[in-house]
């Protein structure tokens, strides 16, 4: 009887182990799923961040590119205002040289 005994208790104590062992695992399946869901929503939230700096740089930069090709523009049509006769020359020599070295490549 004292060997059915030792084994009833050594049943008891596997069983209870076991059941702890359920226990953690459930709990450590918990803390994991945590971990990963704060983390991608950590890395998400740097990626719409990295996103959004990006569009207002690149949107910046339009900006000044735009407002640089207004400048240049109006300056272009100053130079041109006051001196009209270099302006046409120029334009003739232009058309001449685009001219001469599309008509060298046939």
């Amino acid at each position: 009887m004292t060997d059915t005994k030792i084994l009833e208790e050594a049943s008891q104590n596997l069983s209870a182990d076991l059941a702890a062992l359920r226990d953690d695992i459930t709990k450590l399946t918990a803390s994991v799923t945590k971990l990963v869901k704060a983390e991608a929503s950590a890395t998400s939230d740097s990626v719409y961040g990295a996103v959004d700096a990006a569009r207002q740089k690149l949107s910046d930069s339009a900006s000044d590119a735009k407002h640089r090709l207004a400048g240049a523009s109006s300056d272009l049509e100053a130079t041109i205002e006051r001196n009209p006769l270099i302006a046409v020359l120029i334009a003739l020599a232009t058309g001449l040289i685009i001219g001469l070295l599309s008509r060298a490549r046939k």
